[in-house]
């Protein structure tokens, strides 16, 4: 049986009521921290504990050394505002708000869980101070908070940690000139320099090197210390609090995973060919427990050489060891969109495939590797990559963009465009598309992509419900469409693999019956909305209530006969969508029934996410939005009574 233990709050204030040097201190702090933060991951299932580990001794330092929050709170207006722009490291900085006593231990068992910690930062949680998770924000905010400081009045230092792959966003050099600019010199930007983002170095990417001197160049100070040596990071504090005339920035050279051998920086990328392991999601059962008893190990250490008992850890969970997981059995529709991509690769030289540092989420680095002449690896710069898919398509090539759709839909929007209008053929894949995987939070759940994209007259949009589908749709894109085409991906494993009648025809504008039935009729798009459709069909048909399960992948442009047909007699509609309700397939249902006169008594209900999403499970964060079978079935039986 696997054990999932953690150092509970009592052991931390034994500890930290010894009487033992502050850089000694922090050391073990750190030590602990970095127990929790591996655990809270297991536990939640992901997280990411690479840049948590590269940063963990800089948080160490700013919350038991630098900054006044253990003093006077996280919410006074003269507190020390600290805050990390990239956000996806908050597993270590959660953790030693914990051991700060800022956040009860007992939220740290709830990462990524509803009414837990969120996956990426969120102002509701004690001691956050922005919303991250979107990258290049941070300096900008920092920005404005010091200036409202200066308005107001108030004291308090103004820091912002940033990742040195982020620096390849745009917003950061825009921040850069702009801050040194108005001459607001109450900010200090920390660089994690951990030289690894997602899955390869950063020079392999973008390289950003010469840093101190770009930030000079801006207008800066500048200065490298070593971020996991508690001295030379007091040091350059020291110095850059000296500095009162300009915004400061210090690039702490620190290790992705330290703390535990082998996620550590250049052993982890020897160990793997080349690609880090360890950016994001949760380490399997073996390599947890080896890496638990490291970091356990380290701490006892360094706890007897300073006469301190060793720590008593708490199993907070027990589980069978190495339990098969749908991530490793179920179909990923991403993984037949790649295939795809290579097969029509070989098929047509004009296809050119831009991504934005998520080649293996996106599912392209088979192409990457396949045709690498005709992959271009932008890096975290999305509009950059938008526009430069433009320049290809005015000259004849067809581009194929990806990135995350809540990245790519709202970043590059202008962009986008800017392209579409001038009528060219480019295909965008947005990826990590809907409320799931909700775990990282609100960030990264892509719920306004249909709506920013179906506003083009030349775009049209499609979701695919299974692997077959998926091929049938990019081959569709790349070879039969006119004009521009945005496909929506999701990126968690399918809950269930969608069947297709033995009959199924992929046809523009028309979708397919899965399930038969007279009482009422869903339509639904993608593996995870129709899995909760066809749960709720099964649920319903318990109670003697048949409902048709109609799958429709084309969220923007509909057949009206195809509809008639399929609907029947059916006079009772719902409308799924894993979208914000505005902009989804259930405005274009309502509009094409109202236009269509055959259609005139029928009554559409849409079922979409009307807030800003939750955190949490997908079970947990599908049932709050009522968008779970359950919460179908019940909405079904609210109008059709069983007979």
């Amino acid at each position: 049986m696997l054990q999932i233990s953690f150092i509970p709050e009592k052991e931390i204030h034994r500890i930290l009521s010894a009487q033992l040097s502050e850089d000694v201190t922090l050391r073990i702090i750190s030590a602990i921290c970095r127990v929790n933060a591996f655990s809270a991951v297991k536990l939640a299932g992901s997280g990411h504990l690479g840049s948590s580990f590269s940063a963990m001794d800089l948080f160490t330092y700013l919350y038991f050394h630098e900054l006044n929050v253990r003093t006077v709170g996280v919410e006074h207006p003269d507190r020390d505002i600290f805050f990390s722009s990239k956000g996806h490291d908050c597993p270590g900085q959660y953790s030693v708000l914990v051991a700060a006593g800022i956040i009860p231990y007992s939220k740290l068992l709830k990462l990524r869980r509803f009414g837990g910690l969120d996956g990426h930062p969120d102002v509701k949680i004690p001691g956050m101070e922005i919303n991250s998770g979107s990258l290049g924000m941070g300096i900008s905010k920092a920005k404005g908070m010091a200036i409202a400081k200066k308005l107001s009045g108030s004291s308090g230092k103004i820091i912002v940690m940033t990742g040195d792959g982020e620096l390849q966003e745009g917003q950061i050099w825009e921040s850069l000139q702009t801050t040194a600019h108005q001459k607001v010199s109450n900010i200090i930007v920390l660089v994690d320099r951990n030289r690894i983002q997602t899955d390869k170095r950063v020079s392999e990417i973008i390289e950003i090197d010469s840093l101190e001197r770009k930030f000079e160049a801006f207008g800066w100070h500048a200065q490298t210390c070593d971020g996991h040596d508690f001295s030379a990071i007091r040091k350059a504090f020291e110095t850059a609090h000296a500095v009162a005339d300009r915004p400061k920035a210090i690039i702490a050279e620190t290790i992705k995973g330290c703390g535990i051998s082998f996620m550590e920086g250049e052993r982890a990328l020897r160990d793997s060919g080349g690609l880090y392991r360890w950016h994001a999601g949760a380490p399997d059962d073996d390599s947890y427990e080896n890496g638990f008893t490291e970091l356990l190990n380290t701490l006892n250490s360094m706890l007897k050489e300073n006469g301190i008992v060793p720590v008593t850890c708490a199993v907070e969970k027990t589980q069978e060891k190495n339990r098969q997981q749908l991530k490793n059995v179920a179909e990923k529709v991403v993984a037949a969109y790649g295939d795809a991509l290579v097969e029509l690769g070989a098929e047509r030289s004009d296809i050119v495939v831009l991504d934005a540092d998520l080649s293996a989420d996106c599912g392209v680095r088979g192409f990457e590797k396949a045709y690498p002449c005709r992959f271009i690896e932008n890096g975290i710069a999305e509009q950059d990559m938008v526009s430069t898919a433009g320049g290809l398509a005015l000259h004849g090539y067809l581009p194929v963009v990806n990135s995350f759709g809540v990245f790519l839909s709202s970043r590059a929007n202008e962009q986008i465009y800017a392209n579409a209008s001038e009528n060219t053929k480019i295909i965008y894949a947005c990826h990590y598309a809907g409320l799931i995987p909700a775990g990282p939070g609100k960030s990264h759940q892509s719920l306004r992509d249909i709506s920013l994209f179906g506003a083009l007259p030349n775009c049209i949009i499609a979701e695919p419900c299974n692997a077959v589908e998926t091929r049938e749709l990019v081959r569709w894109c790349v070879n039969k469409a006119d004009s521009t085409c945005m496909i929506r991906l999701v990126i968690s494993p399918s809950p269930r693999t969608i069947d297709l009648p033995e009959n199924y025809v992929f046809e523009y504008g028309k979708g397919t019956v899965l399930a038969d039935g007279a009482d009422a009729a869903v339509i639904a798009y993608g593996p995870v909305m129709l899995n909760e459709a066809l749960t709720a069909q099964e649920l319903l048909a318990k109670q003697g209530i048949n409902i048709k399960v109609i799958n429709m992948p084309w969220l923007n442009r509909i057949d009206t006969d195809w509809l008639v047909s399929a609907l029947g007699a059916v006079r009772q509609v719902f409308v799924m969508d894993n979208h914000f309700s505005y902009g989804g397939l259930g405005d274009l249902i309502l509009k094409t029934v109202a236009l269509t006169p055959e259609l005139r008594s029928v009554t559409v209900t849409k079922c979409a996410v009307d807030t800003y999403p939750a955190c949490g499970t997908p079970a947990e964060a599908l049932a709050h939005h009522h968008l779970d079978g359950k919460s179908i079935a019940s909405k079904v039986l609210n109008v059709v009574t069983p007979v």
